[in-house]
């Protein structure tokens, strides 16, 4: 099985940046769509971005769009989600999902079938 380990996640206040980072060990992501979701206290899990093995499709959630970045170095089997102008209401523990359909690029979770264990996200208001 693919194995996920996400880092990058701080305490940041409102406004500020962070990149997280997902690297992948036993096997590279080349043919692994990617997605990255996010989950508050008290909130179901919810799509963030996704993108295609070749980086040529992309989505975003709308609640991201503009202030969040997804892009991938299948070389060095990392997918990265660079988050900019960041709100409280970004707060939250940020997971990394691999789809092995190339293309599929998903927005709900049940698409992905190997997941990280999340890192922690915190913005201040």
């Amino acid at each position: 099985q693919v194995q996920l380990v996400e880092s990058g996640g701080g305490l940041v206040q409102a406004g500020g940046s962070l990149r997280l980072s997902c690297a992948a060990s036993g096997r590279t992501l080349s043919a692994y769509a990617m997605g990255w979701f996010r989950q508050a206290p008290g909130k179901e899990r919810e799509f963030v971005a996704a993108i295609s093995w070749s980086g040529g499709i992309i989505y975003y959630a709308d609640s991201v769009k503009g202030r969040f970045t997804i892009s991938r170095d299948n070389a060095k089997n990392t997918v990265y989600l660079q988050m900019n102008s960041l709100e409280p209401e970004d707060t939250a523990v940020y997971y990394c999902a691999a789809d092995p359909i190339p293309n599929g690029v998903g927005i709900v979770a049940a698409s992905y079938d190997y997941w990280g264990q999340g890192t922690q996200v915190t913005v201040s208001s």
